[in-house]
């Protein structure tokens, strides 16, 4: 009986537990959308445009995926992806991410999952951005879209681990189709797009040590001029002779007096039909074509004498100008 009594009270006390737990729902430490403006990596000034950002965290490593607007009818989303890996434990070079070296079979199912679909073939040219080498392949889909897919591991060398120097590292993948952009304009993106992010140890830096100034700076017997190859291969020579310019307009109240040029005009001649003309004593009207008004000759050529006998007065002869005593007469 005493058996039995406490397995009741055990029970009684597991369906009260039980009861009395809620329902509610844990976030994980996973995935997360961050502003754009907290991006580890933008592309180029011009685009394409950040849409979103989702970063991922492995202890020490920092993992995102930046998604960029697509304008293609290929299925996917453009983006660049960046993978921070950082120093962990007693293996340089490795965080709490398990590091996988770039090869052609993990390349090409990238690639296959990222733009299926469509053929890319590789780049055979050695080829580099400020950050070091990448590796390309490009090609087109049968609706004529550009597609891209780009991959750089960004280190900066060697060192022993008692040194601890350049040991972390950065992973960069960039998937780029447009309808309308050919393959340079797609590869300018490669080489234009920006690290925002770093480790915060100064020994990790992934990208090596900065590089001084040229030796040329400063040293006597070595000019630098503004263009490659010096004046010998440009436009610029040294010294120069003297040249005859041309003779400019004269410029009078800021505008340029232009000299009238001197216009022949060819004698009045004989046009059109004939026509009948009236006389001017009654008579029968005259038949002949239209002749050139004749010239009254005097003093100030006063007027001109049509053939109708209408004498037209001259341009000197109007206005003010009649009161003349040429035009007088």
């Amino acid at each position: 009986m005493h058996l039995l009594k406490l397995i009741a009270l055990l029970t009684l006390a597991i369906f009260g537990t039980s009861c009395t737990t809620t329902g509610g729902v844990r976030q994980s430490g996973g995935a997360e959308t961050i502003p754009s403006d907290k991006a580890l990596a933008f592309p180029p000034p011009g685009g394409p445009a950040i849409v979103n950002v989702v970063e991922r965290r492995h202890g020490n490593d920092v993992e995102q995926m930046i998604s960029l607007s697509t304008s293609s009818t290929v299925p996917g989303q453009n983006f660049v992806k960046v993978l921070f890996l950082a120093v962990s434990g007693s293996t340089p070079g490795l965080g709490s991410t398990p590091y996988k070296m770039i090869s052609e079979a993990e390349i090409a199912r990238e690639i296959a999952a990222t733009i299926p679909g469509v053929r890319l073939s590789r780049s055979a040219t050695f080829v580099q951005n400020t950050y070091g080498p990448f590796g390309y392949a490009a090609g087109r889909s049968r609706a004529g879209d550009t597609c891209l897919y780009a991959w750089q591991q960004i280190r900066a060398g060697r060192s022993t681990p008692a040194q601890q120097r350049n040991f972390s590292m950065v992973q960069v993948r960039l998937r780029l189709c447009d309808a309308r952009a050919t393959e340079r304009q797609l590869l300018s993106t490669v080489y234009g797009y920006t690290i925002a992010g770093g480790f915060e140890g100064e020994s990790l830096n992934p990208y090596g040590t900065p590089r001084g100034a040229d030796a040329l700076l400063g040293r006597p017997g070595d000019p630098i001029y503004p263009d490659v190859g010096g004046y010998r291969n440009s436009q610029m020579a040294i010294g120069y002779e003297a040249r005859t310019t041309a003779v400019r307009p004269a410029i009078v109240n800021h505008r340029t007096v232009i000299q009238p040029k001197a216009v022949t005009v060819a004698p009045p001649q004989a046009v059109g039909p004939h026509i009948a003309l009236p006389d001017p004593q009654g008579g029968t009207p005259q038949t002949g074509a239209v002749t050139a008004p004749a010239q009254i000759s005097g003093q100030g050529q006063r007027g001109t004498m049509g053939t109708n006998g209408i004498v037209v007065p001259s341009p000197d002869c109007i206005g003010d100008a009649g009161t003349t005593a040429a035009c007088r007469k």
